[in-house]
């Protein structure tokens, strides 16, 4: 899957052509952030954790905050508990580093925190290591098949 699944989903919102290929990673946090030039708070991370019903759930959460684990329980009802490596690239359908949710495996439910309002634009993985795009909060809550917004980082 990868980058070719996320380019393929983002065409139906024509914003296929707007991911960005990098020369270098961005894997992380810091070297998306240092990549592209913008503050580690612009960058969306993808979390994979582990759902006792869909095997997996994902959910997009502000560059600088972590799941706290007692919202997370108190919100879905079980404590977090993330996808080993091993398991994200066939659970989710991309490799560590490029966990994105645009073009994942059918099923998994995704989430969008409220962390990620902070920022006007913000910039998720698009599916490998070295991909990223540029998007508006409106734009996610457009190309995301997510659920709902939740608050379950710690600030």
């Amino acid at each position: 899957m990868g980058l070719e699944s996320a380019r393929d989903y983002l065409k139906k919102w024509e914003k296929d052509t707007d991911i960005i290929v990098l020369d270098v990673s961005s894997a992380t946090v810091e070297l998306a952030a240092k990549a592209l030039g913008v503050q580690e708070a612009q960058i969306a991370k993808s979390i994979s954790l582990k759902h006792p019903d869909h095997g997996a759930l994902l959910i997009v959460i502000g560059g600088l905050h972590k799941i706290d684990n007692k919202k997370f329980k108190a919100h879905f009802g079980f404590k977090s508990k993330m996808l080993g490596f091993e398991e994200v690239e066939t659970v989710i359908g991309h490799p560590v580093g490029g966990v994105c949710p645009f073009g994942i495996n059918a099923d998994i439910p995704v989430y969008l925190d409220v962390s990620l309002k902070q920022n006007t634009v913000v910039y998720p993985a698009c599916g490998n290591s070295r991909s990223v795009i540029k998007m508006t909060i409106d734009e996610m809550e457009q190309t995301t098949a997510f659920i709902q917004w939740i608050d379950v980082c710690n600030f």
